[in-house]
């Protein structure tokens, strides 16, 4: 199905001329950091963010004042790249084999892809780190990423070490070793493919999704920490803190802005460049973040932070410049999320979507231009928590109009107890969210309640295991080498000494080295592999960190894998297992 919907795309947008018609349209940059909330910038009038670029871009451009996000990031990725509520996409969670996307969804980079348009990604791809599921995998011609959700996570190569600076990434597939800060390389890399896409006089699409300024924080821009470090971040830090856990706060704070600054110093490069090259007023520049920020603080005038469902876990800014067709310093009042942008962008770029293919997003486009007359009353819904499938009425938002129901029950936890405790606000007139109406307001309440059930249940039917996830595919001809990470294993958890297993598919029968890579240990362990059928045991000496089972006959089709190291009553998994098909 979805080979036969990008065909038809493909045919629809081959009946006008391609010389005279692709030349004049728009390049597209959608630039996206990870957990910097809608109040740390200049232009929020945050007088501690030095963000210069990106007050210039605001004032060089649209924004529109009301627009949401999830309030964790894969969630937000599967919804933009898709146009898609991420509740039809499998994508449901951040990890634990939650955060892959199905493979029949189409993004926009094979939307665009299919229209002409050259497609890069640069930073943060984190909806799938194997075939098929891979950014490669899914519309993008040009790929540096890291995997999973951010450096110094389970996702990554042991050997990188938790660096953010010659980080080890991933180009098109392949893991090379980047120099730089790793900020600094994804900027790089989509300047110069910009530069040769212009060369070349193709239009292009670059996808720079920062993993800056999420934590950990150990690793960031030292000459900017060393600035930030002279600040005082005590205005806009939310908690009551102690003295000591004041300075902690504070430290903290000036490392996520010197991330954030870097950022800011990038998005600066990567205007010059487009200048230089002429591509300046031809080319619609996105940025957004992808939820709130990552600790407790300023969201201006707002409420709550990363995670949760209040305002300032959802609300981000968006920003748009493009000089040939948009009148700067413009502001929109039409709602607008993250579902918004497949459909904006194509409509800006003359890309009709195929008929069949559908998405819940609305095109922006009249509200960026200022052609729009009124906005547009709709409803959204905004719901994440953690778990292996939704539940109704947890950690969610509806918004219709000027009115928001909300059910804040937590992020971290899989259900809640009892009956929900809504909360209902009028954002427009309160966007603090001070003054709960749902006792002057009953019915309001309901009629929103039975709109959500409606979306709850359209979203959980789209596919049939609606919330299984997707399978990787080992042994393919396009992935020879799979690598099996906590990321991605189910019923398991981060901690060291926890396991877990992988949902994947054998493509191709044959003889494979499985590796088994774990912390080592003082003492012997036992291991036990099983792969489907298969159960293979041998033993794991003291010091040792990597054990590999050479020859391993797999059979085609889907099959669960498991590893177990074993030392008298505790047991535990392992870092990565790494399957590589030999013959």
């Amino acid at each position: 199905m979805k080979n036969t919907l990008l065909f038809i795309l493909f045919a629809l947008n081959s009946l006008v001329g391609v010389n005279s018609v692709w030349a004049k349209r728009p390049n597209v940059i959608v630039i996206m950091t990870d957990d910097q909330g809608i109040g740390d910038f200049g232009f929020a009038n945050n007088s501690l963010a030095e963000t210069p670029n990106l007050d210039a871009l605001y004032e060089g451009g649209v924004h529109l004042q009301q627009f949401y996000v999830s309030p964790v990031c894969s969630p937000t990725r599967a919804c933009l790249m898709t146009g898609r509520y991420n509740y039809r996409t499998r994508c449901i969670d951040t990890y634990l084999g939650r955060s892959m996307m199905d493979t029949n969804e189409i993004t926009i980079a094979e939307v665009l892809g299919a229209a002409g348009y050259r497609t890069g990604i640069f930073g943060k791809w984190h909806l799938g780190d194997n075939y098929p599921l891979r950014a490669v995998d899914q519309g993008f011609e040009e790929s540096l990423i890291h995997k999973g959700g951010g450096l110094a996570q389970p996702s990554e190569p042991r050997e990188n070490g938790r660096r953010y600076t010659d980080a080890i990434l991933f180009h098109n597939g392949n893991q090379i070793q980047s120099k730089g800060y790793c900020t600094d390389v994804y900027f790089d890399a989509a300047i110069e493919f910009a530069n040769k896409a212009s060369a070349d006089g193709d239009p292009f699409f670059a996808y720079i999704p920062t993993n800056a300024p999420h934590g950990p924080f150990h690793d960031v821009p030292q000459e900017l920490y060393e600035h930030y470090k002279q600040k005082d971040f005590s205005s806009i830090m939310v908690r009551d803190l102690n003295e000591k856990q004041r300075q902690a706060e504070n430290d903290k704070l000036a490392r996520i802005f010197a991330m954030i600054t870097n950022v800011d110093q990038n998005i600066g490069r990567l205007i010059k460049a487009l200048k230089s090259a002429g591509q300046l007023d031809n080319t619609m520049i996105v940025y957004l973040n992808d939820n709130g920020p990552n600790s407790a603080r300023y969201v201006n005038g707002h409420r709550g932070s990363k995670a949760t469902v209040l305002e300032g876990g959802v609300r981000s800014p968006l920003i748009v410049q493009w000089p040939s067709s948009i009148k700067p310093g413009t502001a929109s009042n039409q709602v607008g999320a993250h579902i918004d942008l497949l459909p904006t962008i194509a409509e800006a770029c003359g890309v009709k979507l195929a008929k069949g293919h559908e998405v819940d997003g609305m095109s922006l486009l009249t509200a960026l231009t200022g052609e729009q007359r009124r906005t547009v009353e709709r409803t959204l819904v905004i719901q994440s928590h953690r778990g292996n499938q939704p539940t109704r009425f947890h950690n969610f938002l509806i918004r219709k109009g000027d009115y928001k129901l909300v059910h804040p029950s937590g992020f971290s936890k899989e259900s809640f107890e009892g009956e929900p405790q809504f909360e209902l606000y009028n954002v427009v007139e309160d966007p603090s969210e001070s003054n709960n109406l749902i006792g002057k307001e009953p019915k309001l309440a309901r009629q929103l309640a039975d709109l959500y059930e409606q979306w709850f249940d359209d979203v959980s039917s789209t596919r049939k295991d609606n919330y299984a996830p997707p399978r990787i595919v080992l042994g393919s001809q396009h992935d020879p080498i799979g690598v099996l990470t906590r990321q991605d294993w189910r019923d398991g958890t981060w901690a060291s000494a926890a396991n877990g297993h992988w949902l994947v598919s054998v493509d191709s029968a044959g003889a494979y080295n499985v590796k088994l890579v774990y912390d080592a240990a003082k003492t012997d362990e036992s291991v036990k592999l099983e792969f489907g059928r298969s159960v293979i045991e041998d033993e794991s000496s003291a010091g040792a960190d990597e054990l590999v089972f050479e020859n391993v006959q797999l059979v085609p089709g889907p099959q669960k894998v498991q590893a177990t190291l074993t030392q008298g009553d505790k047991s535990r998994g392992p870092y990565q297992i790494i399957v590589t098909k030999v013959k």
